[in-house]
């Protein structure tokens, strides 16, 4: 195996059905486009819902409310509401969720450092495919 690749560890545990649909909808709600944003966003500290709106560019409101609701769920995030007009609705990470912080950083950090190897890559896979492509027409067009 090559320094970059390493094996994965032998401790790690033979999956089972419901240990892989548990593991699943966890990663499926911190891997979400706006879990994400909201999780590092909220790595500040406490934030209000309209300044996480205008703060998440693309977000729709029903989004972000959809978001923030899913997190509240899973006991990464908390709401706090004041009884004041109009009402004032903040939102932080728990305790919980500042765990997550080290390894969706670590993962920021690696998509940021590998990002150009990684365009390149789809350079050379979209020229591959499109000389594959052209190749392909070009063998039906003379059989016809």
């Amino acid at each position: 195996m090559s320094p970059r690749h390493t094996a994965v560890p032998p401790e790690v545990p033979a999956p089972t059905a419901d240990g892989c649909k548990a593991t699943r909808e966890i990663l499926d709600r911190i891997g979400d486009k706006w879990s994400l944003y909201l999780i590092i966003t909220l790595a500040n500290g406490v934030r209000r819902f309209n300044e996480l709106r205008r703060g998440i560019d693309g977000i729709s409101q029903r989004m972000l409310t959809l978001t923030l609701r899913g997190l509240e769920r899973d006991g990464l995030v908390t709401r706090t509401m004041y009884p004041t007009i109009p009402p004032r609705v903040d939102y932080e990470l728990t305790e919980l969720g500042r765990t997550l912080l080290e390894p969706v950083m670590a993962l920021v950090n690696w998509a940021d450092t590998n990002k150009d190897v990684i365009a390149k890559a789809q350079q050379r896979f979209d020229a591959t495919a499109e000389s594959c492509c052209d190749s392909n027409h070009a063998a039906v067009q003379q059989r016809r």
